[in-house]
């Protein structure tokens, strides 16, 4: 479905540049955008991927939520010329990320890993399965699934490590079935 030119009657992320610290505010400009304009058949999801961090201040741990990609900003729409020209007048885009601005579809592996969508488990792994870790800092390594916990998402990996096997605890997000 991803190609290298954006998609007209599909759905799909596309990636927006920001000025920085302007991405809450491109965010909100662009819900006003699509609430004002009638277009939730068109723009369906504006995300800024975030992750959460423990931040030591004054001998105190708080958690904190620090945004994933500064300057980044993700949106889900079926691309036209009009929404394109409405999104990049948008105050704080700088334009769509890809060649003379022009957006190129993020493709599915991307999608995951940026956590953009809900994973789907059942269909996507049991128990045997083979596993590549994607990221967390198991990447690269590859398992057998011998445990799934589908209500936190998380599934227990038998990885070969340090010429041992081990189970390991990974979330359905950081794995992907192996062929």
């Amino acid at each position: 479905m991803a190609t290298n030119i954006a998609d007209t009657e599909n759905p799909c992320w596309y990636i927006l540049h920001t000025y920085s610290g302007y991405e809450s505010m491109v965010k909100d400009s662009l819900e006003r955008l699509i609430e004002n304009n009638n277009l939730q058949n068109m723009i369906f999801d504006v995300k800024i991927p975030m992750e959460q961090t423990i931040e030591e201040k004054n001998g105190k741990r708080k958690v904190v939520e620090r945004k994933l990609l500064p300057c980044y900003v993700f949106i889900k729409m079926i691309y036209s010329n009009q929404l394109w020209y409405w999104v990049t007048n948008t105050r704080g885009v700088t334009g769509f990320v890809g060649p003379q601005g022009r957006p190129i579809p993020m493709k599915k592996d991307e999608i995951r890993k940026m956590r953009l969508e809900e994973v789907d488990p059942d269909a996507i792994f049991a128990v045997g399965d083979k596993v590549g870790v994607d990221s967390g800092p198991l990447e690269g390594f590859e398992g057998t699934i011998t445990e799934l916990n589908d209500l936190a998402k998380k599934a227990k990996v038998n990885i070969q490590m340090f010429g041992r096997n081990t189970d390991v605890e990974v979330e359905y997000i950081q794995i992907r079935k192996l062929d």
